[in-house]
């Protein structure tokens, strides 16, 4: 059991933005064929430009990605546990969204269309939408899962 303990590391790896899911492959199909003991590759979606890699130490990293198409450099230093963990846990997107903002619905009948939100109830998980797209405004109440955050009401360009 005491191999199972040995300490970890996280490491930030700089990419080409957008090219983060193939850079991760890149390397966990190099680790895995030369036996590079990387424990973890972690490809945020909301952070462009970066993934993140656990290992024992920055010179496996470096093997890892030494000559990968589209490697920018490996950051200097560590990750802490607590900076990555905003990346991992999954918040519910009704926490994201606010009154005033402007969303995309992503599901059912109205799936495609922008709307501005109008009211927030969170202990249902529901969201009062008024389409922009519509002919004439009609409020809508739907699943918060169903929206997609755009632009949040600051930035929201009016009559859209």
């Amino acid at each position: 059991m005491s191999e199972n303990k040995q300490s970890t590391m996280i490491f930030a790896v700089r990419t080409t933005a957008g090219q983060e899911r193939n850079v991760s492959k890149l390397i966990a199909g190099r680790a895995e064929a030369n036996k590079i003991p990387i424990k973890a590759i972690l490809v945020p979606d909301s952070l462009k430009g970066y993934i993140f890699i656990e290992a024992e130490g920055p010179h496996i990293v470096e093997q890892a990605i030494s000559g990968i198409k589209h490697v920018r450099s490996r950051v200097p230093g560590l990750v802490s546990l607590e900076e990555i963990e905003k990346y991992i846990v999954v918040r519910p997107v009704i926490e994201e969204l606010d009154i005033g903002d402007l969303v995309e619905v992503i599901g059912g009948p109205f799936k495609g269309m922008r709307a501005k939100i109008t009211n927030i109830d969170k202990t249902k998980e529901e969201v009062t939408i008024e389409l922009l797209e519509a002919s004439f405004t009609l409020p809508v109440t739907v699943h918060a899962d169903y929206l997609k955050l755009i632009k949040k009401g600051g930035e929201s360009e009016e009559g859209t």
